[in-house]
């Protein structure tokens, strides 16, 4: 217990926190995006999706439980990742970082925040306030009809796309998954993932702005 105490309070330690953390919470955003899929299927399709999973109680709980959990562990320890950083600015004996690595890390510094912000107005917006309660469609695509909260949507799901590249990418270098002869892979698969979920969760404002698809 305090060798993982002392491992938990390092600069490694703290990475595969956000790592882990990480990998959980994009487990969870490609479910979330596959499920969201159903709005193509029309109004009966995507609410009677949505009242399935209310019916499942435990899992749904366990689920929202253990994303509270994961969300506040990768908060915490990229707060105490960057607070460390800060304090190394200026130090002789600090690392020098290449241009790839300090382009990421700028990448995660902005679009965390603008991704936290997001959750919050998405949650208040679709499941703690929403305008028709039980109505999932009906949210979605009333919504999405105000070019403002499109907008807000389509802004979020940018950043997010640019956090799960750096995420994926840096996550699996910090497991262990680096190498010279698999980077390039491990790098397509992050752009391949992070473009697939962008271009998807894009594709549900944009279609209902075009009127593709409306109630």
């Amino acid at each position: 217990m305090q060798r993982a105490l002392t491992l938990h309070q390092t600069t490694i330690g703290k990475k595969v926190v956000m790592a882990l953390s990480g990998l959980v919470i994009v487990g969870f955003v490609i479910g979330h995006f596959l499920g969201n899929l159903n709005l193509y299927r029309g109004q009966e399709a995507l609410d009677a999706y949505a009242h399935f999973l209310q019916g499942l109680t435990p899992v749904l709980w366990g689920t929202r439980l253990l994303l509270l959990f994961a969300f506040g562990a990768h908060i915490v320890a990229a707060f105490s990742l960057w607070s460390r950083n800060i304090k190394a600015r200026g130090s002789r004996y600090k690392k020098h970082q290449d241009m790839a690595t300090d382009y990421a890390a700028r990448t995660m510094y902005w679009s965390g925040p603008i991704l936290l912000l997001f959750v919050v107005y998405h949650l208040l917006h679709f499941t703690i306030l929403p305008a028709h309660p039980g109505e999932v469609y009906r949210n979605v695509v009333e919504g999405f009809q105000n070019p403002w909260i499109a907008g807000v949507y389509i802004t979020g799901n940018i950043a997010l796309g640019f956090h799960i590249f750096h995420g994926i990418f840096s996550a699996t270098q910090t497991l262990g998954v680096n190498h010279p002869r698999y980077n390039a892979y491990r790098r397509d698969a992050a752009i391949a993932i992070s473009a697939a979920i962008t271009l998807g969760n894009l594709s549900f404002p944009i279609s209902v702005l075009a009127g593709f698809v409306t109630l």
